[in-house]
């Protein structure tokens, strides 16, 4: 049985102008979907309506009864005077309510003893014990340390924490309700990668039911079993994660692109036939005329189909600057600290030319100051920073600002860029930005519109170290598609700030990740990181058991260090063919044969690798 049944669902905000047109589908229980559409396709007002929050005007919605909902974009109004910590502790209202009960009914029965005490004792006791009450504290320590809600804004009043703090607070909260129907709209915007990464497993091993909006590519990836598209306010269906979406619905298009192809070809041949059997009819074959009028009526049907539509891609490419040069940036000694708060010490970092550099790490590590230092917005505590003569460069902040906020986005191109009018409504069409939208005031433009007018902007210029500080943040998938389209021919220096695994998978090759004041320096794409972040974790873990803390480490024969050093070498080695193989496989995605051939290979050196860890772990011991 289904556990949401959405049929023939109708909604509109303005009259004549339906938002959802008839949207019909199911849900069933414990499945994992992804919601997908275009910014202003209706998928919050589907959420808002199966809440009950607001109505719809046609069709039928249903949910299994007894089960609970919750959904994260919905930030419920709490008590002025509660603390984030009593806003969790409201997921366990329930539970503190059968403690509570069951304290009186202890005082009750040392006067009384009567069945009906004892028989409400034992029910209420065995209920608590089932629903989790003597694990609550250790549930709500789990949720908020795996959500980074630390101890001290646990203490804070939660009407003073910023909107993405209130967000994060109010998704451990749902968490912790333990809701049946999860309904997750945007979920990781405002969470860092280690954040992002526990809500994946969460959902994975979530056993109710999850439907999720969002722009996060990867995070859809991991956790979506199928996908609905919204379009047209009707839904499309996809039987896989995002990637099979992607290719997915690009074979449906040149299906469809095929068969409107076909249509026009037969509409052609029959017109001209028609056309053929009419003059005939006029040379005395009557009855030809009825066979023409046959073909008309067909010609007709055809003519209904409409020509599939597809996505604009961008059609500007950056204005770069070649850069000469070995050093584009030198970075020595470098510190930086608040207050009592050390951010980072001792940084030494160096960049040449055309490498393309993913800086990750958790929210308030210091990512951003780190780009400003190098931007030069702020003064390190100590250290220097040097920049390559021929460097130019250009940055895209985290917040957009611009000049003048009563200016239109057109004028703003115009002033600031010092372009002509053609020129800057062509890169602004690019962009997105057509029609009457040009005449908009950047004051009024959303977050991610602000960010797609400033990297308009930087186009323009002679760039050949460009800085983007999370680009892509409030960005639908489509305009997300449209930088990466930008920056795929960019061939310069490139430094970006990212929580967007698929972002930075695409584009780096190099990544920074700054954690507890030091920058861990890793040569190789996010996959090849995250697979020897892994590996580390595991030599950490075998160290551990061969050597523990309060053993006393007994040094290596001079003989069984040199088979370390060389059983290390070769681990080295075969990872780095391993690692080509995944390179090889990605370019081959497409070609089954090649695929499996690879597969053989890899699992040989998977099998000899094994053999070298093993033979690391017995020279250790």
């Amino acid at each position: 049985m289904a556990e949401i049944t959405v049929s023939s669902l109708v909604k509109s905000f303005e009259i004549g102008k339906n938002i959802l047109d008839g949207l019909s589908f199911t849900v069933n229980p414990g499945e994992r979907v992804g919601i997908l559409g275009p910014n202003g396709c209706g998928k919050t007002t589907l959420f808002r309506i199966l809440t009950g929050e607001i109505s719809y005007d046609e069709g039928q919605v249903s949910l299994t009864p007894g089960k609970r909902i919750g959904l994260i974009s919905q930030i419920p109004v709490f008590p002025e005077d509660w603390t984030t910590e009593d806003v969790l502790r409201s997921a366990h209202q329930r539970l503190i309510d059968m403690g509570r009960r069951m304290d009186e009914l202890t005082l009750l029965m040392e006067q009384d003893q009567s069945p009906a005490l004892l028989r409400e004792y034992d029910k209420l006791s065995d209920d608590f014990r089932r629903l989790g009450g003597y694990q609550m504290e250790v549930d709500r320590n789990r949720v908020a340390n795996g959500l980074q809600i630390p101890a001290a804004q646990r203490a804070q009043l939660f009407s003073s924490l910023s909107g993405g703090e209130k967000t994060r607070v109010n998704l451990a909260r749902l968490i912790l309700e333990d809701t049946d129907i999860l309904l997750l709209d945007e979920p990781t915007n405002h969470l860092d990668l280690r954040a992002t990464e526990w809500l994946e497993e969460y959902i994975l091993h979530f056993k109710g039911t999850v439907l999720a909006i969002s722009h996060d590519r990867y995070f859809l990836d991991r956790v979506a079993q199928r996908c609905i598209e919204i379009l047209d306010g009707k839904a499309e269906f996809y039987s896989g994660n995002y990637s099979f979406y992607v290719a997915e619905r690009q074979r449906r298009f040149e299906e469809k692109r095929k068969q409107y192809e076909k249509d026009q070809a037969k509409i052609e041949q029959l017109t001209r036939a028609a056309e053929q059997m009419h003059l005939w009819a006029f040379m005395g074959a009557d009855k030809l005329h009825k066979r023409a009028f046959a073909m008309e009526k067909r010609i007709e049907k055809l003519q209904q189909s409409e020509k599939p539509k597809e996505q604009k891609k961008l059609s500007v490419k950056f204005k770069e600057r070649e850069f000469n040069g070995d050093e584009v940036l030198v970075a020595e000694g470098l510190s930086k600290a608040y207050g009592e708060k050390q951010l980072f010490s001792d940084l030494s970092l160096m960049v040449t030319g055309g490498e393309r550099i993913a800086l990750i790490g958790d929210n308030g590590s210091g990512k951003t100051t780190l780009v400003r230092l190098i931007m030069d917005q702020e003064t390190p505590d100590t250290g220097y920073l040097y920049r390559g003569p021929a460097v130019r460069t250009a940055y895209l902040p985290q917040i957009v600002r611009f000049t003048e906020d009563s200016r239109s986005a057109l004028d703003t191109m115009l002033y600031d860029c010092r372009c002509e009018p053609q020129e800057a409504r062509d890169r602004l069409a690019a962009f997105g930005f057509r029609g009457e939208s040009v005449f908009t005031p950047v004051g009024a433009l959303s977050g991610g519109e602000r960010s797609r007018l400033k990297l308009c902007m930087l186009m323009g210029g002679d760039v050949n170290f460009l800085i983007l500080d999370e680009p892509t943040n409030h960005l639908d998938i489509a305009s997300r598609e449209w930088m990466e389209d930008a920056l795929s021919d960019y061939e310069q220096t490139l430094l970006f700030v990212s929580h967007d695994r698929y972002f930075i998978e695409k584009f780096a090759t190099r990544i920074w990740a700054l954690q507890n004041g030091e920058i861990t320096d890793f040569r190789g794409g996010y996959k090849e990181y995250c697979a020897w972040k892994e590996r580390q974790a595991v030599f950490q873990q075998v160290e551990k058991t061969v050597h523990p803390k309060e053993e006393k480490k007994k040094p290596h024969a001079p003989n069984a260090e040199k088979q370390i050093a060389k059983t290390e070498r070769e681990i080295a080695r075969l990872e780095e063919k391993i690692a080509a193989l995944d390179r090889e496989a990605e370019a081959h995605a497409a070609d089954y044969q090649k695929l499996m051939e690879i597969g053989a290979e890899r699992d040989e050196l998977d099998t000899e690798l094994m053999a070298l860890y093993e033979k690391w772990e017995e020279l250790h011991e």
